[in-house]
């Protein structure tokens, strides 16, 4: 993977008592006045896109940022402080320092989640958004999938340990070479005071998750009322064993709202990684049409 465009940056974000370095990395022109804003999922981190950077890095400066609470950025004060108002927020403030003359959005999961909500503001910068395996109705059964393993921070005491729980946990992510797996690991990793190895993000992060979960009573969690009143040309990615996007949200996003232009991947459930040839070639073409 060729690195040599690869460079790494940060902001200060507001939270309320202070502030916070969101670090990201960026590929292409840095004078570019066309930007495409990646954001990841839950756990997860900017690194993941770095397939789809390098592919889309001739057209675009890629801005690949880690959500606060995960991979390089620093972590919250306050547990309460993980939510989409802030990492909204903070991606406003990135992009504000950006300034970009015209702004496309990649979301992974959360990270479309976070999309969502600014595509759906009255001023949005958005021009063309792309909703990767998540939509207007969080499932119950896939909240609760993930609030399993979210919150326990376990420690592994060898790299192979480490590489076989994302390997477990991460089945949706479909058929990916070792070198894929090794990268989806690598970058989320760490080593601790004891040498033993952990992950990169905040296990703080599963306070406002389970207090959603709470809230919503082990009910779905709807935003259609937010997805409806996005209007710039959308495209969603959905693997087809998804538990977090059904088969009838996801045809319900392509009558209502932006109507979104529908994809699903075969073999891949919940999330596609974005690094497959095909996948990035879908992405491509409906950002660059």
């Amino acid at each position: 993977m060729g690195n040599s465009k690869m460079r790494e940056g940060s902001v200060d974000c507001v939270h309320p008592g202070g502030t916070h370095r969101m670090v990201f990395t960026e590929w292409g022109d840095a004078a570019n006045p066309r930007v495409l804003l990646c954001v990841h999922g839950l756990t997860r981190c900017g690194r993941d896109f770095d397939d789809l950077a390098e592919a889309m890095a001739d057209h675009y400066r890629v801005v690949c940022p880690d959500v606060a609470g995960r991979g390089r950025s620093d972590w919250l004060p306050d547990p309460g402080l993980y939510s989409l108002p802030q990492y909204g927020a903070d991606m406003l403030t990135l992009i504000a320092a950006l300034a970009p003359q015209q702004l496309d959005w990649v979301g992974t999961s959360m990270g479309g989640l976070i999309g969502m909500g600014i595509a759906a503001s009255a001023a949005s910068p958005i021009r063309r958004l792309v909703l990767n395996d998540v939509g207007p109705v969080l499932t119950a059964v896939s909240l609760k999938r993930i609030g399993q393993y979210l919150g326990n921070a376990p420690r592994f005491d060898s790299y192979a340990q480490i590489e076989g729980f994302v390997r477990a946990v991460s089945p949706g992510f479909g058929p990916l070479t070792d070198a894929q797996w090794q990268h989806l690991t690598t970058h989320v990793i760490r080593r601790a005071d004891d040498g033993r190895f952990e992950f990169l993000y905040d296990p703080a992060i599963a306070v406002s998750y389970v207090d959603a979960l709470i809230t919503s009573g082990g009910q779905d969690i709807d935003f259609w009322p937010l997805y409806d009143m996005i209007a710039c040309p959308t495209l969603l990615l959905r693997g087809a064993t998804s538990d977090l996007l059904t088969p009838e949200t996801a045809a319900a996003m392509t009558q209502r709202g932006p109507r979104a232009q529908l994809i699903e991947i075969a073999g891949v459930g919940h999330a596609p990684t974005l690094m497959a040839a095909d996948q990035i070639g879908w992405v491509r073409k409906f950002l660059l049409d």
